[in-house]
């Protein structure tokens, strides 16, 4: 019989997609996939390559408010029985987390079982609920070199792996960044994040609007926008001769990386983790209500490696975005570095990284 394993994932894309990829890494090696999470995982695992979904009790609280803090524990409690009558009845090999409140009573499910379990943080900074399970878990994979408030004793199982991503952006690490020829088009891709970011949406056209004349008519923009700023922003982008496709999501994502000269996006582990296995040149502006700065964070790695300028959004304005936009799409030998700086933070084999720690893991067995 084949192997099994159970993912655990929250219901945001940030912590369903590399899940996936790594679940189609293991099903390629022989494995079978069970999915467990609450259920709002259900809208967004369409695709999800599992042959069964497991739905888990879980809920999350705010800081200060006790009665929300007593019925998550109640929720997360019964969860986890939720979790083991399934582990009981299918006897999972392995079980892997990789973050958020609904991941937690499939792990702690196992651990209590003393089944091999894998914790997969996505972020720079540790998640808080990794952290409270990271102690108890047999690995931890972390998908950038630097991992801060990680509890002191996991250090002796950290290993790096990277975030696993789609196949087709992870064929982008073969494709050379191509800069801008003089006098040439110029492509500006800019990303929303998984639910669009209205300062991107409104902030952005008319940056782009306050180019000089020259360098607007050589543009070509891609942008992600908010549906209520869509109308706003063909107008300014029209007003100002620019050439734009503006849509709410973009389903050929790795198609347009790869066309790219430069990407102004959010933050978030994936998006920086894609950016830099297609080495594209990028202004990240993290989210500035993120929990621990963690896309602050992620944003330091990539720049700190020469592939990214960080845009703060309390330092942000139209005029400062211009002028970042300015400098940058009319060097194309610092568009050029920027991309081999990108690089240099770039895992396009996570999944399979990840992969060989969850059988390396799994074949330590069950403790009795």
């Amino acid at each position: 019989m084949r192997k099994i394993a159970v993912v655990a994932a929250g219901g945001t894309g940030g912590h369903l997609f590399p899940a996936q990829a790594l679940s189609e890494a293991l099903i390629a090696r022989g494995w079978r996939i069970v999915l467990a999470s609450d259920e709002r995982v259900a809208a967004m695992s369409e695709n999800f390559p599992s042959e069964e979904r497991i739905g888990l009790s879980a809920r999350t609280f705010k800081a200060g408010d006790p009665v929300g803090m007593v019925l998550a524990g109640l929720a997360i409690f019964r969860g986890i029985l939720q979790a083991r009558a399934a582990f009981a009845r299918i006897n999972p090999s392995v079980v892997i987390g990789f973050g958020g409140y609904p991941s937690v009573p499939g792990l702690l499910a196992g651990i209590s079982q003393n089944r091999p379990t894998v914790l997969h943080e996505q972020n720079a900074v540790m998640g808080r609920a990794n952290r409270r399970l990271a102690a108890h878990v047999r690995a931890v994979a972390c998908a950038f070199p630097v991992l801060q408030k990680a509890p002191a004793k996991i250090q002796g199982k950290v290993v790096v792996v990277g975030n696993p991503v789609r196949p087709e952006i992870q064929h982008l690490a073969d494709l050379p960044y191509l800069p801008p020829e003089p006098e040439g088009t110029l492509r500006l891709l800019i990303t929303g994040g998984s639910q669009g970011a209205r300062l991107l949406s409104e902030l952005m056209p008319a940056a782009i609007a306050r180019l000089p004349e020259g360098l607007r008519n050589r543009l070509k923009v891609q942008q992600q926008t908010r549906i209520e700023s869509m109308d706003t922003a063909r107008r300014i982008y029209a007003n100002a001769n620019v050439q734009a496709e503006i849509a709410p999501f973009f389903r050929d994502m790795a198609g347009r990386l790869s066309q790219a000269h430069l990407v102004v996006g959010r933050s978030g582990a994936g998006s920086v983790c894609e950016f830099a296995i297609a080495g594209r040149p990028a202004i990240l502006v993290p989210l500035a209500i993120a929990l621990d700065d963690d896309q602050g964070q992620n944003a330091k790695v990539m720049a700190d490696a020469g592939g990214a300028q960080v845009a703060r959004e309390d330092q942000l304005s139209v005029d400062t975005m211009a002028n970042a936009l300015a400098k940058l799409l009319t060097n194309p030998e610092r568009l050029a570095r920027m991309s081999v700086g990108a690089r240099r933070i770039a895992m396009p084999d996570a999944a399979e990284r990840l992969a060989d720690l969850v059988e390396a893991t799994a074949a330590q067995g069950r403790i009795a």
